[in-house]
């Protein structure tokens, strides 16, 4: 479970030395299976995903990951507390294989078969990315599903995707989803999921929705899902088809 309260985050504007609020007073529990967050761009959801994981530090309030107080932890110590992130845009490491990377997620060294088990769940051919390179070599969409094998194989009891759909072909798309709800069995951990994507919010036991830094809504998806539509639908009609 996690627990987020009164969180604010500001940056300064460079060119005027103001500071900027990105996110204001946050404050929300999540003890669900899936958890989606969701809001226009730029409200503050990539923020609120780093600043759990310990990316950025909050000007101010906590962050409690089953009781304890993370709020000053750094990533590293988070990450040995039981917080994975994966980001937007996974990041390349030259010279090290996708098996060397999977190892050292799994904390310890693993098997060529054990690492070709974890690709297979995210819908790459093993023997054709165990050995290969973290690098320039790789499409944003095999890195985006290698990221998330390594997460699987880290099996931390709070896990957070930024956007984990980008990249990924739609049959991709269907396994991933799969791939969350084996990660939750082995786990029984929580999943936290930025998205925008409806078949990502459609799995979700509660879905947050972020607006102008702050929550403006929290519930179930019978709750929210039919309102967030109507309102994106009415929002496509008045751009004239355009998202």
């Amino acid at each position: 479970m996690l627990e987020i309260k009164n969180l604010t985050y500001s940056v300064t504007d460079e060119k005027t030395g103001k500071q900027i609020k990105i996110l204001d007073d946050v404050s929300v529990t999540i003890n669900e299976r899936f958890v989606a967050v969701t809001g226009p761009n730029g409200s503050g959801k990539s923020t609120l995903a780093k600043l759990i994981a310990g990316i950025y530090k909050a000007d101010s309030g906590q962050i409690l990951l089953d009781g304890v107080d993370i709020s000053e932890m750094n990533i590293t110590e988070r990450a040995k507390a039981g917080i994975s992130f994966a980001f937007q845009q996974p990041v390349r490491f030259k010279g090290i294989t996708v098996k060397d990377m999977i190892s050292m997620a799994a904390g310890e060294k693993i098997s060529v078969a054990e690492a070709c088990k974890y690709l297979s769940e995210v819908g790459l051919c093993a023997k054709e990315y165990v050995n290969r390179e973290i690098n320039e070599s790789l499409s944003g969409g095999e890195l985006k599903r290698i990221e998330i094998a390594m997460i699987n194989a880290r099996g931390t009891k709070f896990s957070v995707f930024d956007e984990p759909e980008a990249g990924i072909d739609l049959w991709s798309f269907n396994n991933l989803i799969k791939v969350f709800e084996k990660m939750h069995e082995k786990t029984h951990g929580n999943i936290l999921i930025i998205s925008h994507q409806e078949r990502i919010l459609d799995i979700a036991d509660k879905i947050i929705v972020i607006a102008d830094g702050k929550i403006a809504a929290y519930g179930t998806k019978e709750e929210i899902l039919p309102e967030l539509l109507s309102a994106q639908a009415a929002c496509r009609f008045a751009s004239g088809g355009e998202e």
